[in-house]
């Protein structure tokens, strides 16, 4: 039989004041929510580490907070992405990879990073930044030793655990690269060019450019809010099968967490998936 693929689907984080009491059921306490979310979706994308470095412990606390083996995809840091744009980066990646994702042990997912909208595609810049990036856990470890004096004591972790592959998806915002060249530079790469839905904000440019698929959903008519219809979730039920039955692997994220639905479409997509889950399976 051929390799069946897999999918795995979740939310953008979990830390939200509007799921509580509502997807969140009432009193539960913040510390639980992590692993609440994850006993109702396959998959959760930390996006905390975006915004500032983690430590160790952090991110050991969540992979405690999840069943062992649980995928937690992880966002790059905006550091890297926003600040420094991808230019003179090899430090800020050593300080980010030291600052704990290792921790994850075989909870590691996906590494995700978001460029901003003004980030225009430059071939040289992008293949140079993702010849930079780790693709197992010992080259991750031996470019986290290389961090900087920032990082000290109790908030570096350089050791690789288990010998594993690291998987990186890039979710550009500017439509020069909607190019067969931008696409040809990630499937060289072998990264996932994110499927990113937006409402319209922000170019759409996924085009199964790696050996899996990365989808972030973040809002069908509004930007981070509203909730996506049901047509919309079986159309991307049918797609997630037809690659999982070709032997692909696909991780989707819903990130319209505004009004609270996020967890609600992929829990929906979830019990889709499973609807359909025998009748998608590759022949023997």
């Amino acid at each position: 039989m051929d390799r069946q693929g897999q999918a795995w689907v979740g939310t953008s984080g979990w830390l939200y004041p509007r799921w509580r009491g509502d997807f969140y059921p009432e009193g539960l306490r913040q510390r639980d929510e992590l692993a609440y979310l994850a006993g109702r979706v396959t998959s959760i994308e930390v996006n905390a580490s975006f915004y500032s470095l983690r430590r160790p412990s952090t991110y050991a606390a969540w992979r405690s907070a999840v069943p062992d083996g649980y995928p937690l995809a992880v966002k790059g840091g905006r550091f890297v992405t926003h600040l420094k744009r991808l230019r003179g980066v090899e430090t800020g990646l050593a300080n980010f990879f030291a600052s704990g994702p290792l921790a994850l042990g075989p909870s590691l997912g996906p590494i995700l990073w978001q460029l901003p909208e003004w980030v225009e595609f430059d071939a040289t810049l992008v293949r140079d930044f993702l010849d930079l990036l780790p693709r197992t856990t010992t080259a991750m470890a031996a470019l986290a030793r290389r961090h900087d004096d920032k990082l000290t004591d109790d908030r570096v972790l350089t050791k690789p655990g288990t010998h594993r592959p690291v998987r990186h998806a890039l979710e550009p915002r500017h439509a020069s690269f909607d190019t067969d060249e931008a696409r040809a530079l990630l499937r060289d790469e072998d990264v996932a060019m994110v499927h990113a839905d937006t409402a319209g904000r922000f170019p759409t440019i996924g085009d199964g450019t790696a050996s899996f698929h990365y989808v972030r959903l973040h809002g069908e008519r509004r930007l981070y809010g509203g909730g996506y219809s049901d047509a919309t979730l079986e159309s991307w039920a049918e797609r997630l099968h037809r690659w999982t039955a070709s032997g692909e692997d696909a991780y989707v994220y819903f990130d319209n967490d505004a009004d609270g639905r996020a967890p609600y479409d992929a829990v929906r997509l979830i019990d889709l998936l499973g609807d359909r889950a025998t009748a998608a399976a590759p022949t023997p």
